[in-house]
């Protein structure tokens, strides 16, 4: 059976809302991209309810199975990253609203498991979005192709893939199974970095 994500790059100007199906054996189909917009003449308050308002529709319409959000960073531009977290907590809340489980990603995460490299640049990233859903062109804007990357990203991750398994208390994929390069990326990044955390404690 596959499992449907939806998958957003949360902003405030532009909001990227991605929909995707995933079957057991990692095949991943495009259901539904959109990229929500407010004017940033309106009050805040009226932008996050029309951000808010088209968040909920997509869901009715599609009843995604979870729903995968782009982990909030610091950065230098405040007005930005209030921006991104506002639009975050408005999703948090209407997924849980519908008893729908929420995952963070961060963009090094969502770049390992979809180009095999944490530090691909949104070019990249949106040709192997085009290429893993088949697609002729790369979804545009950005926004859009962001939010496909992570609605794949957290299917591949969590169990939405063959040989996905839950282990240490998080999700993830197991050794095997067919597992794509960029999968086999994946896994050697955390087993590298899982090695690394393990040698600083044996010094402290």
């Amino acid at each position: 059976m596959a499992v449907r994500v939806l998958g957003i790059d949360p902003g405030l100007t532009r909001c990227g809302v991605g929909i995707v199906d995933v079957e057991p054996n990692r095949t991943a189909r495009l259901v539904d991209v959109v990229v929500l917009r407010s004017p940033p003449d309106l009050p805040i308050e009226q932008r996050l309810a029309r951000i808010a308002d088209g968040i909920e529709a997509i869901i009715e319409e599609h009843r995604p199975h979870a729903v995968a959000l782009e982990r909030v960073f610091a950065r230098s531009d405040v007005s930005t990253i209030m921006g991104t977290a506002q639009i975050s907590g408005v999703a948090m809340l209407i997924a849980a609203r519908r008893a729908l489980p929420v995952a963070l990603h961060t963009p090094s995460e969502v770049k390992a498991a979809i180009t095999g490299y944490g530090r691909a640049d949104k070019k990249q990233v949106g040709a192997m979005v085009a290429r893993i859903l088949g697609l002729d062109e790369v979804p545009k804007p950005a926004d859009a192709a962001d939010a496909l990357a992570l609605a794949i990203c957290h299917a591949w991750r969590t169990g939405g893939v063959a040989g996905a398994a839950v282990r240490d208390g998080r999700a993830g994929l197991v050794e095997g199974a067919g597992l794509t390069p960029a999968q086999r990326a994946w896994i050697a990044a955390e087993r590298s970095a899982a090695v690394s955390g393990a040698a600083r404690r044996l010094k402290e």
